[in-house]
This record gives structure tokens, sequence and C-alpha cells, in this order.
């Protein structure tokens, strides 16, 4: 029994995790299938485009949400934690500040009637470029790697991944788009790995300690690694509520599906972040 809830749950991560979250329901009964590395969304809520103060920072994502199937496709719950240290040196290259991150995300799969499956992800590890261009305007450049993990519920491959984002932060607001490119080293392993792009969008308007404002994100597939695999692509949208005292930031916001392909069935998603300095 564990050892067949180990196989279905891990083809089950791999389409749900687009990162989060792509085909669990395919998953569930075809080949593993996969989607994106990073997590569509993780970064909405985020100014990833404006560099941060000279600092160190701890960044918690927590996120949960349930992907329906269709036709009578399983249902598939999945909780995601992405914790990140980031630290924004003192040093500049070529007039934008050299920022470093690392994160250590665990996740939580869970199909219907069967049983749930826990453990960590794949480590994370980032280098990244961002520049203010005044006027409230930045745009920033990030180069990472996803080191491969030998558990059920991660890709067994190494996967680098390129992110540039521009930023609006003016008079209150926060207008930013981040687009994620994700390449396998290995496109084919005991896993199925695609090169993907990602895409996080949010507008928010700050009113005193409060923000407000609709967000989206979109995920789709670049290649098909086997000649049989489904390209994966999705669409959602949401709005988000962020609160700040102090140093202290908190966001909650919820994205649900409005189209998908190959995902098998909508996902609605509940999301958490703490934003805290050193």
């Amino acid at each position: 029994m564990l050892k067949n809830l180990g196989v279905k749950a891990r083809r089950t991560m791999r389409a749900f995790l687009g990162t989060t979250v792509a085909a669990a329901f395919c998953a569930v009964v075809s080949p593993a299938l996969a989607g994106s590395v990073t997590q569509p969304g993780e970064t909405i809520g985020l100014a990833a485009g404006a560099p941060l103060p000279e600092g160190v920072y701890f960044v918690n994502t927590l996120n949960w949400g349930v992907r329906k199937g269709d036709n009578g496709a399983d249902d598939v719950t999945l909780g995601v934690n992405i914790p990140v240290l980031a630290w924004a040196t003192p040093t500049t290259i070529a007039g934008g500040r050299l920022q470093l991150l690392g994160a250590l995300p665990a996740l939580e799969v869970g199909v219907q009637d069967a049983d749930h499956d826990s453990g960590l992800y794949n480590p994370f590890l980032a280098a990244q470029l961002a520049w203010d261009l005044g006027s409230g305007f930045g745009v920033s450049y990030m180069l990472g790697i996803y080191l491969p993990v030998g558990n059920k519920l991660g890709f067994d491959t190494t996967s680098i991944t390129q992110r540039a984002a521009v930023s609006y932060t003016a008079d209150g607001w926060n207008l930013t788009a981040n687009g994620i490119y994700g390449i396998a080293t290995d496109s084919v392993s005991k896993t199925t790995n695609p090169d993907f792009v990602n895409l996080d969008l949010t507008a928010t308007k700050s009113l005193g300690k409060w923000s407000v404002g609709p967000v989206a994100l979109a995920s789709w597939d670049v290649n098909k690694p086997t000649a049989t695999y489904k390209k994966q692509s999705q669409f959602a949208m949401g709005g988000l509520v962020g609160y700040g005292v102090d140093q202290l930031t908190v966001q909650a916001y919820l994205t649900s599906t409005v189209a998908q392909e190959n995902y098998g069935g909508n996902d609605t998603r509940g999301w958490g972040r703490v934003i805290l300095p050193f």
C-alpha cells in the first residue's frame, strides 16, 4: 500500500507541480507527467524587479489548494512551503545590486481515496542583479539552479532557471511582471522534465498599512520531452491583501484557474506569506 502510494503521489506531484501544479489528475492514471519546477504564482505579491535595501531577509510563502478532477478523475490536494533566505549585498555589478537567495521547499500531496505523502522538494540557489532605474521603475535578472533530490516527490535532475522581472513601485503601487524560464538538464530520467515558462503578475496599491489588488499567474511547457508527452498550460487569476506593521509584512492571496490544458482539472489555491528583514 505504501509503495503504491509513493508511486501515485510521485506521479501526482510532478504533474501537479506546475510546480505546483501541473496535471495531477492525468498523472494518477497515466505515465508520470511534469510541469514547471518553479511553482506558478510563488512570486506573486513581491516587487521582484526592484532592488532590495541592503540587508538579510526571510521570506516564507505557504500555499494549499485542490485541483478538482475532470471527467471523474481523482481530486488532488497539494500544500507547499517555500522558506527563502535572501541577502541583498552591498556589492553592485554594472549598477545592479547583487542579491543571493536560497530556498528549501517542502510539500505534501494527497490523492482522493488514498493516503497523503510529504517530503522535501528540490533545493534552490540563485544570484540576482537588480537595477533601480528611477521614477519608481526597477528591473532584475536572476540565474538559479534547482538541485536534484532522490525522494518520491521531487525531480531527480538538475534544472536551470532564469528570471527577468520589471516593477513599478512609486506612489504606493506594486505593478510587477516576473517571467521565469526553466531548462531541464536531462529531459527524460526517472521523471519527465519539460522546459517551461511561468509568468507571475501583481497589481496592488497601498492604502495606509494595507495593500490590495488583483493578481494572476500563467505557466506553459515549451517542449515535449517524449513523443507521447502532452504539453500543459494554465492561467489563473485572483486577489491579494497585505498588511505591514513595523518591519513585518504579511500577505494573503487566492488564485483560481480560468483556463487550463492537460492539467486534468481546475485548481483553487490559498496563499500566505511572511516577509521579515533581519
